[in-house]
């Protein structure tokens, strides 16, 4: 076995003092492994945004908190299409 990501005994007092007062050793072992899990999955993603922004090697607090706050692409509100980027329709495709 491989080594762990995240110690058992802090997993399992994350469990704790979210009010758990019995905790089974799988529920602690499972919780472990998705969190290793997600963190693989956070860290590519970091690695991504940083290489977007131009950095290969260096990632800093503005991808993480591009992570954790996502901005959705919106349009210019001024934005008006123009022919090039419309699609003509016809009476058949209606």
């Amino acid at each position: 076995m491989g080594e762990r990501a995240f110690s058992l005994y802090d997993v399992e007092e994350f469990i704790r003092e979210a009010g758990a007062e019995r905790i089974g050793e799988d529920a602690v072992v499972d919780l472990e492994r998705e969190l290793e899990k997600l963190t693989e999955v956070m860290a590519r993603k970091l690695k991504l945004y940083a290489e977007h922004a131009g950095r290969s090697k260096v990632i800093r607090k503005d991808d993480v908190l591009l992570l954790k706050h996502p901005r959705p692409y919106r349009k210019p509100a001024n934005f008006i299409p123009n022919a090039s980027t419309t699609k003509a329709t016809s009476m058949s495709d209606r």
